[in-house]
């Protein structure tokens, strides 16, 4: 039985249309198509339709997209499930090459411009770079551009890495103060349990709180291209939510998933934690590396 601190009744929900500023992240299995390892051009045209209605009304839009090596591995012969880290490196560098062109193509379709960045994790845990990172997003969205966002995996480290765009999805919220964070999953939300294999799970429309006892649901990756997980999903709330970020896991399979969700289809909403953290304790809060010591003096220590 889950506490009433981590649930919220359905009645106050975030509303998607009320939103100023979302960022949408899209995993690899969305992008990619399985069978042929090329764009899903029809399900990425449905998208950007989406995010043209969404800018129509005043909406400022960021996309997180995976898909980069999953769009190579074929092309280069790299088919076998795991991947050495020059591998994923070496793929990553021609894919994003193909990524950044089909989502240029979707948007253009609807005329909205796309603008590709790449980032790592040190780009979100320097503050420099962090403040940089945020000047440029805050540039492009004032131009009117759409920002496509993935991982920069042909530098990043096997040590210093997002290793899931979940994470980074989460860590661009909060640097573009964003008022909803939406990850388009191939699951409607998050279950008392996988419910792939508990026939009883049940779907949670609301979290209030993303307490232990909700980290407790988060499960192993599914198969595939995808890197991240429930679990993964879950720190991203925490990050996400501690910055004053709606957050929310939504079926992304379906054409035309945002224009769903503002209909009412079902999903799970991470309600934002209340306000009150400077913008800079927002940035060392969502810090997926922390560095440093604590220093206790004698004073301090009586």
């Amino acid at each position: 039985m889950l506490s009433a601190r981590a649930m919220q009744p359905a009645a106050s929900l975030p509303d998607l249309r009320a939103a100023r500023r979302v960022v949408v992240k899209i995993g690899s299995a969305l992008v990619v198509d399985d069978a042929t390892a090329a764009p899903r051009e029809a399900w990425l045209a449905g998208l950007a339709q989406d995010v043209a209605a969404m800018r129509a009304r005043g909406t400022e839009v960021i996309l997180v997209s995976s898909g980069a090596i999953a769009l190579a591995r074929r092309a280069l012969g790299l088919t076998r499930r795991k991947l050495r880290l020059e591998e994923k490196q070496a793929a990553a560098a021609v894919g994003q090459i193909r990524l950044a062109g089909a989502w240029a193509q979707a948007l253009s379709a609807v005329g909205l411009n796309a603008a590709q960045l790449l980032l790592t994790l040190e780009d979100s845990e320097d503050r420099r770079r962090y403040l940089n990172a945020r000047a440029t997003l805050g540039t492009l969205l004032n131009l009117d551009c759409i920002p496509v966002i993935n991982e920069n995996d042909t530098v990043a480290t096997a040590e210093i890495r997002f290793g899931d765009n979940d994470r980074l999805a989460a860590r661009v919220a909060e640097m573009v103060e964003a008022d909803a964070l939406v990850l388009l999953s191939d699951i409607d939300g998050l279950y008392t349990a996988d419910p792939r294999k508990d026939p009883g799970a049940r779907h949670l429309p609301a979290v209030e709180h993303v307490t232990d006892e909700i980290m407790a649901m988060g499960g192993e990756p599914p198969p595939g291209y995808s890197s991240g997980g429930m679990r993964t999903k879950l720190i991203a709330a925490r990050i996400a939510t501690g910055a004053g970020c709606a957050m929310a896991i939504a079926l992304g399979q379906q054409d035309r998933p945002l224009r769903a969700m503002e209909q009412g289809a079902r999903c799970t909403w991470f309600l934002p934690e209340p306000a009150g953290r400077s913008a800079r304790k927002r940035w060392i809060a969502g810090s997926l590396a922390p560095l440093g010591a604590l220093v206790v003096d004698g004073g301090a220590a009586r």
